[in-house]
């Protein structure tokens, strides 16, 4: 496993295939894990159980983020981590459908880093995950972030 995971929260099986794809096809090397709902979202990134072997299920560098999710929101995990000291460096790109301004504010007064609307052609994904992985992954100089 890589040092430098990106996890990503995302329910819709259609677009969990999309964006393996678009990683896979823009020769992304990062790790990518995936869970489908907000409470195995916090789990994993506080590495609790199932998630607490930090060999098989390492920190992140990076979390892409989907707003409507089971169990806990993409909001109410971005909540969640606002009251976590170890995460207040934890880049987070919310990437999601919803284009509501209440949403989109609410993001952003919780510290995401970014917030990204998911496109409806497979190539317009491809060039979003392309700069998030630029952006983020290889010219970013981000703060240490080494979880619990």
């Amino acid at each position: 496993m890589s040092a430098d995971t990106i996890l990503i929260v995302e329910d819709n099986d259609d677009d969990v295939a999309l964006i393996r794809r678009a990683f896979k096809q823009c020769k992304i090397s990062n790790d990518l894990q995936f869970v489908t709902d907000g409470e195995r979202a916090m789990d994993y990134i506080e590495g609790v159980s199932p998630y607490d072997d930090r060999s098989a299920f390492p920190f992140p560098i990076l979390v892409l983020l989907d707003l409507k999710l089971p169990r806990k929101s993409g909001l109410e995990v971005l909540e969640w981590m606002k009251h976590k000291s170890f995460l207040k460096r934890l880049p987070v790109v919310v990437l999601t459908s919803s284009k509501e301004n209440k949403d989109i504010n609410r993001a952003y007064d919780l510290g995401v880093n970014s917030y990204l609307i998911k496109p409806v052609e497979f190539g317009d994904l491809r060039a979003i995950v392309e700069q998030v992985h630029l952006y983020w992954v290889l010219t970013n100089v981000g703060p240490e972030t080494r979880g619990k």
